[in-house]
């Protein structure tokens, strides 16, 4: 049995006489330690899915198990990090981190709690804007407290929905740079989603599409074999990153794609001709 693993999950949204199928026969399985990249479309069900994991909605059917306990709920087991960075705004960032802290160890002395609070605001090299408030951070700070604030409570699993979607593309590369970093020191078992392949094959062990819905399914898990620490600027010429990012982008534009309603038979463009301008 797998550290993470669900078996024929599906959700489904509306009342009774109209249901809207999300996700259908979901099975996956995340062993302890792995990274796990979940990619797709807008829209197919990538959020419902790592909320079923968080235990914030149950699944209509299947089964979610961590460590071959059912998930019933959420728990300080599971980490999350949003797209938002979900901040307290009338809190610091020394005080966001250490509610958490305060919250799951409720054993811990004070000074204990502080000094695991300083640990992973450290983690992050946010230690000296610890007395700032989120509107005072950049963007990618605030996020970058989400995640030491995550990792604080020492979740069995970190889970990220598109965590960088809100950030600009250079925020985003430095902040991905750091994910990979707190992942080599911390280890922590993860699963990330999100609708860039790139990126997912810069941090992730393993790849899983996610075709479009409704009754969205995933695809073929897809495993990344270079080395870490990954440079992004070389890693653009490794052909295993070619042969990855070929496999899922075909998988996402092919079989994966047919269940979006009118994919098999979409009507083309007509032919547009350029009109002649007179002067």
């Amino acid at each position: 049995m797998a550290f993470l693993e669900l078996r024929g999950v599906h959700k489904s949204y509306g009342d009774t006489t109209k249901r809207n199928s999300v996700l259908k026969d979901i099975n996956l399985a995340v062993e302890e330690g792995e990274l796990l990249a979940i990619v797709g479309y807008s829209g197919a069900g990538k959020s419902t899915l790592v909320q079923i994991i968080a235990g914030l909605l149950t699944a209509d059917g299947g089964t979610v198990e961590l460590g071959g306990k059912p998930i019933t709920g959420p728990g300080p087991d599971r980490g999350i990090v949003f797209q938002g960075d979900s901040l307290l705004p009338w809190l610091n960032t020394y005080e966001n981190v250490y509610l958490a802290v305060d919250r799951v160890f409720t054993k811990l002395t004070p000074t204990e709690k502080k000094a695991r609070t300083d640990r992973y605001l450290a983690l992050v090299k946010l230690q000296d804007a610890s007395h700032k408030r989120p509107h005072e951070l950049s963007g990618g700070m605030r996020q970058r407290v989400a995640v030491a604030r995550a990792l604080a409570q020492d979740p069995q699993v970190l889970l990220m929905d598109e965590p960088f979607s809100a950030l600009d593309a250079l925020t985003r590369a430095t902040l991905q740079d750091e994910i990979e970093r707190i992942w080599r020191e911390d280890g922590k078992t993860g699963v990330l989603i999100t609708n860039d392949v790139d990126e997912a094959i810069l941090l992730a062990d393993r790849i899983m599409p996610l075709g479009a819905g409704p009754g969205a399914t995933l695809g073929p898990a897809v495993k990344v074999e270079i080395a870490r620490p990954r440079d992004r600027k070389a890693i653009n010429h490794d052909p295993k990153f070619k042969a990855v990012r070929n496999t899922v982008i075909n998988y996402l534009i092919g079989a994966g794609a047919r269940r979006r309603p009118g994919a098999a038979a979409e009507t083309p463009l007509p032919a547009v001709a350029a009109r002649e301008v007179i002067a």
